[in-house]
């Protein structure tokens, strides 16, 4: 793998390094276990629905890509098939992440990013074709392949605009399978991509299906944190881009970028 697929996006070597820390350390907490939830810890993995396998052929969801694709261009508008090639995608990006046998952690790949693209792209269509009214399932799962998307995207502006795609899958999943961990999590995309009334709104879902007053005090104390980290983001997103000006084509050649890895999962259509 070539070394640009496989280094960390953000770079913070020399004047940089004062500007992204902040969102550095943020991302890398949301990479790991920033989403708890009143019953604990909940990995992006399992909010991913994954199974045991953790590491596919990616020849398997190749195939199983063009085999959907070539399907799809009979049928442009069957929503089954949509669903089923988003579904492969993000298999296939899973499947062309790289992992680490000895931690267990993932790096998001540049073929791996463009599945995950590719995948959000059919997803696209696939809304337009069930008119907003999406499988359940789908949606938490590109949800949280959405979220991994934020973690390695390139700049801070597409990092947020990640974060409300993610938003906005998560919303479907919470709205047709209400839980306390599909508010949580939906109230995690909204307060980090910086709506924080969406955020409380999601949270004040949350508390309303918790069944005891310890798990509403650890629900706020979770929308508090979310708070803080999303003003952090949205704080150093303008340092960013303050250092950014002036700099002309160094600033095109060289944006800011997130940070590399996330746990994809595989889900089979």
């Amino acid at each position: 793998m070539a070394d640009g697929e496989r280094r960390m996006l953000f770079d913070i070597r020399g004047r940089r390094k004062h500007v992204v820390k902040v969102v550095y350390a943020i991302l890398a907490l949301m990479m790991g276990a920033s989403l708890f939830l009143v019953v604990g810890p909940v990995n992006l993995g399992s909010l991913l629905s994954n199974t045991s396998e953790t590491n596919p052929s990616t020849e398997i969801f190749d195939e199983q890509v063009e085999r959907t694709e070539q399907r799809l261009h009979k049928d442009p508008n069957n929503p089954d098939i949509l669903l089923s090639l988003t579904r492969a995608r993000i298999n296939a990006g899973r499947a062309n992440s790289e992992l680490d046998q000895s931690t267990g952690e993932s790096t998001v790949t540049a073929s791996a990013r463009t599945e995950y693209e590719k995948a959000n792209d059919a997803w696209a269509r696939y809304l337009k074709v069930v008119d907003g009214a999406p499988n359940p399932s789908l949606a938490s799962l590109v949800a949280g392949t959405t979220f991994i998307l934020a973690q390695n995207s390139r700049t801070y502006g597409e990092a947020l605009e990640n974060l409300h795609a993610a938003a906005d899958a998560q919303r479907f999943a919470a709205q047709s399978r209400p839980s306390l961990g599909a508010w949580t999590t939906l109230a995690a995309y909204e307060y980090l991509s910086g709506d924080k009334a969406a955020g409380a709104e999601a949270g004040r879902k949350a508390k309303a299906l918790a069944r005891t007053k310890s798990e509403k005090k650890s629900i706020d104390k979770q929308l508090t944190a979310f708070e803080k980290q999303s003003k952090e983001i949205q704080k150093a997103k303008v340092e960013a881009e303050k250092a950014e000006k002036g700099k002309g084509k160094e600033a095109l050649e060289n944006p800011l970028g997130g940070l590399g890895g996330g746990s994809p999962t595989t889900i089979s259509p």
